[in-house]
C-alpha cells in the first residue's frame, strides 16, 4: 500500500533523476509538472484524498462544486445559452475534480446535453468522477488528450492555474529564469537562479528585487484550444488577474502557492506529491493567446457578477438557510466572489453571453 512517506520518497528521486540527467537544473516548470503529474506519482496522478469541504476529511482543499451544488446550477444557465447559440449538444470539462460539476451540470441541463466528455490526467480522480457519474451512462466519456477537431462547449473550473509556469526573479537590476537543483550538502531540493532572456509581458517598475511568473503552458493550451474547436464556446473559472495588477510592482513575491489540509504555504520543494501547486492565472495573456489562435472574447469579470448574472441569487432564494450560508461563499468578495474571475470565449462572432451582462470588465485585460 503506498503511504505518503513512500510515494514522496520514490517522487522526489524521480525528479533528482531528471535535474542530473538536465545538468544539475531544471527550470520550475518542468519541476512543477514532475511534482503534479508524474504518473502514480504526482500530487494530482496519486490516489491520496484531494477535495473535501474539512481538514478531517483528508482532503487538502474545496472547490467551488463541492462548496455549494448552486455553482453549477447557475452556470448551467450560461453553459445552456452557449449551447443554443452555438447549435452544439456536447460538453467537455477540464480537470473535473470530483465530478460533483459534471453532476451539476448534467442535472440542470438534461436532454440539452447528448454527450460530456472529462479531459483529465489523473487517473485517480478519474475512479472517482466514473463512480460519481455512473447514473449518466455512456452519456459521459474520458479523454487523456484533445481530439484533433471538436465541438460543444468547454467548460474548466480551477483548471489554469495548475498549469506548469516559469519563475522570474529580477535581482539586483538582472533577470534570472528560477529553477531547482540539489543542495550538495542536504540532498534536498534548491532553489537555484541562472540569467536568462525571458521577462514578464509588461516592465515592472522599479530596482527593488522582485518575483514572478510567466505562463507558457496556459497560453499554448488556449492555442491548442482555439484549434481543435471548431463550433462551440469556452469559460474558464480561476483566480487571477488582468496583466496590470498581475505585475504590479508591489506583488514582487510571485503568486506561487501549496495547499495541503486546507493550509496553504508558498513552499512548492518539500513534500512533492503531497501537496497541490498552484499560480494566479494571468487572464490578459489567456485572452491574448486564444484571441491570436482564432476565439472571440465573450466577456470577462468577477465570479460574483457572473454567477448573479447566472441567476445565483434566485437560487438562493429557494434553498435553506444553511445552504444559502454555503453559497454565499461563492460571491462573498473576501470569499471567492472578488478574487476568481470567468472569462468567456466563442468561435466566429461574439453574442451577448448571459454572464457577462453586467459587470463586464473585459475593457481592463
Amino acid at each position: 500500500m503506498t503511504t505518503p512517506d513512500s510515494l514522496t520518497t520514490a517522487l522526489t528521486s524521480r525528479i533528482v533523476q531528471a535535474i542530473q540527467a538536465a545538468g544539475g537544473w531544471l527550470g520550475f516548470d518542468d519541476f512543477m509538472a514532475q511534482a503534479l503529474y508524474t504518473p502514480g506519482l504526482g500530487y494530482y496522478a496519486n490516489d491520496l484524498r484531494k477535495l473535501g469541504l474539512m481538514p478531517g476529511s483528508g482532503s487538502d482543499f474545496v472547490t467551488a462544486p463541492e462548496l455549494s451544488p448552486l455553482f453549477g446550477r447557475a452556470l448551467a444557465a450560461q453553459v445552456g445559452q452557449a449551447l443554443q447559440q452555438t447549435q452544439t449538444h456536447e460538453l467537455w470539462e477540464f480537470g473535473a475534480g470530483s465530478g460533483a460539476l459534471a453532476q451539476q451540470l448534467l442535472d440542470t441541463l438534461g436532454e440539452q446535453v447528448t454527450r460530456y466528455t472529462i479531459v483529465d490526467l489523473s487517473g485517480a480522480l478519474r475512479a472517482r468522477q466514473q463512480q460519481t457519474l455512473q447514473k449518466f451512462g455512456d452519456k459521459v466519456h474520458w479523454a487523456s488528450e484533445l481530439p484533433t477537431e471538436m465541438q460543444g462547449v468547454v467548460v474548466g473550473n480551477e483548471v489554469l492555474d495548475a498549469m506548469p509556469v516559469k519563475l522570474l526573479a529580477r535581482l539586483g537590476g538582472v533577470w534570472h529564469e528560477r529553477g531547482v537543483a540539489v543542495d550538495a550538502a542536504t540532498q534536498a531540493f534548491a532553489w537555484q537562479d541562472r540569467a536568462t532572456d525571458l521577462r514578464p509581458p509588461l516592465e515592472v517598475d522599479g530596482a527593488h528585487d522582485y518575483l514572478t511568473e510567466i505562463h507558457p503552458q496556459a497560453e499554448a493550451f488556449m492555442r491548442t484550444l482555439a484549434d481543435r474547436l471548431k463550433v462551440g464556446a469556452a469559460f474558464f473559472l480561476d483566480y487571477g488577474f488582468p496583466e496590470r495588477e498581475y505585475y504590479h510592482p508591489q506583488r514582487h513575491m510571485g503568486t506561487v502557492m501549496c495547499h495541503r489540509a486546507h493550509q496553504a504555504d508558498p513552499d512548492p520543494l518539500c513534500d512533492v506529491g503531497l501537496k497541490d501547486i498552484t499560480a494566479h492565472v494571468n487572464f490578459t495573456g489567456v485572452a491574448l493567446a486564444a484571441q491570436e489562435a482564432g476565439l472571440a472574447v465573450l466577456g470577462y469579470g468577477s465570479q460574483a457578477r457572473f454567477l448573479l448574472n447566472c441567476g445565483l441569487a434566485q437560487l438562493m432564494e429557494q434553498t435553506d438557510l444553511a445552504a444559502r450560508a454555503q453559497a454565499s461563499k461563492l460571491i462573498m468578495e473576501h470569499e471567492m466572489g472578488e478574487l476568481f474571475k470567468v472569462i468567456g470565449f466563442t468561435i466566429g462572432e461574439p453574442w451577448a453571453a448571459l454572464g457577462f451582462t453586467a459587470g463586464d470588465r473585459t475593457h481592463t485585460l
